[in-house]
């Protein structure tokens, strides 16, 4: 009997700690998310992608309730909905913008440097492109501090730089934009993240592009 119960014990210390070695990390829980994402940004008509992100938040949040406090993944869900709010545009786009806003501010009070300061990157950028006081939220101020703790945390990325590029060119400061663009072009590869990190090369190159023309 107590040989019987030794080996149970021992079966189930084995299933405890298999289980262990195979708990999906927040990489692996976010990375459909990711996948998808690419997909339909990148590869998907424009006039079907608002729907398609809609469909997407949705399947973020459950991730969300399933994983109370994964900051990868109030990030993901904060840049899906940033997205919808782009594909729809307008006026009836500043809710989704608000929506977004809640999750990278959420995020950040539980780790700002979760996935290379990305809900910094994202904040500032919703910061940058929304409307100001009294219509919507947007500060360009506020945003340009955000850019740069994003890019205090991660110098080389792809998406700081190339965010904080596109924001120089609003604000017409093109020297500075262009340096930080390519910068953003020289980013390494992000493993598993090819489509995203050509589809993003591709939008880097228009804005040097854009940035030569108006150098003429």
């Amino acid at each position: 009997m107590r040989s019987m119960i030794k080996t149970s014990a021992s079966v189930l210390l084995g299933l405890v700690l298999s289980a262990a070695v195979h708990a999906a990390t927040p990489e692996e829980i976010i990375r459909p998310i990711q996948d998808q994402w690419a997909e339909i940004k990148y590869r998907t008509p424009e006039k079907q992608q608002a729907e398609q992100y809609e469909a997407l938040a949705q399947k973020s949040r459950q991730i969300v309730e399933s994983h109370p406090g994964l900051v990868e993944a109030l990030i993901w869900e904060g840049i899906v909905i940033s997205s919808e709010a782009g594909a729809r545009g307008g006026l009836g786009a500043l809710s989704l913008a608000k929506e977004a806003k809640l999750r990278f501010e959420e995020a950040l009070k539980i780790d700002d440097k979760v996935l290379g300061g990305s809900a910094y990157t994202s904040l500032a950028t919703l910061l940058a492109k929304v409307p100001g006081w009294p219509i919507g939220f947007g500060d360009k101020a506020r945003a340009e501090d955000y850019f740069k703790k994003s890019l205090a945390i991660n110098p080389d990325g792809i998406d700081p730089n190339f965010f904080y590029g596109e924001y120089l060119i609003d604000r017409d400061r093109f020297p500075e934009a262009r340096q930080y663009l390519e910068k953003a072009l020289k980013a390494a590869p992000r493993p598993g993240r090819e489509l995203a990190d050509n589809g993003r090369r591709q939008e880097i190159k228009a804005l040097l592009a854009k940035l030569d023309k108006e150098a003429k």
